[in-house]
């Protein structure tokens, strides 16, 4: 299992402030004899219903050298880790959890924004500070 990213409980609590549970930490995905860990599990439970909304949640702190490269590494995660759970658990929608100042780095660029466009990845952008979600792209 990978090490934690740096902004892995930060993300926790913003979760939890903004109305999850937490039913994952990490969320173990298996296909076959192949085991891969996802970040957190979270559910969202709705007054009219008896289960509510499921989320996988990558987090990412792009902390390295290149934002880019990092950039690389978290979409090559997705697209595994959503192949994954649409094969083990089609009803749970997978996000990448980023820090706002991250979301204005790259994705309010032309590159991001193209990502954005072209449904590469789901977002959650998170205040690190606050320990809040500032929003939700699906």
């Amino acid at each position: 299992m990978a090490a934690r990213d740096i902004y892995h409980d930060t993300v926790k609590r913003a979760l939890e402030n903004d109305g999850w549970k937490i039913t994952h930490d990490p969320l173990k995905l298996k296909l076959g004899r192949k085991e891969m860990y996802v970040d957190l599990g979270a559910e969202q439970l709705l007054a009219a219903e008896k289960s509510g909304r499921k989320i996988a949640v990558e987090v990412k702190s792009f902390v390295g050298a290149s934002q880019l490269h990092e950039l690389e590494e978290a979409l090559g995660q997705f697209v595994l880790y959503h192949d994954v759970l649409n094969e083990v658990e089609p009803k749970r929608e997978l996000y990448i959890a980023i820090s706002h100042k991250v979301y204005a780095d790259l994705f309010e660029e032309p590159l991001g924004q193209l990502l954005l466009k072209n449904n590469r990845a789901q977002l959650i952008v998170f205040d690190p500070r606050k320990e809040t979600i500032v929003k939700w792209i699906p």
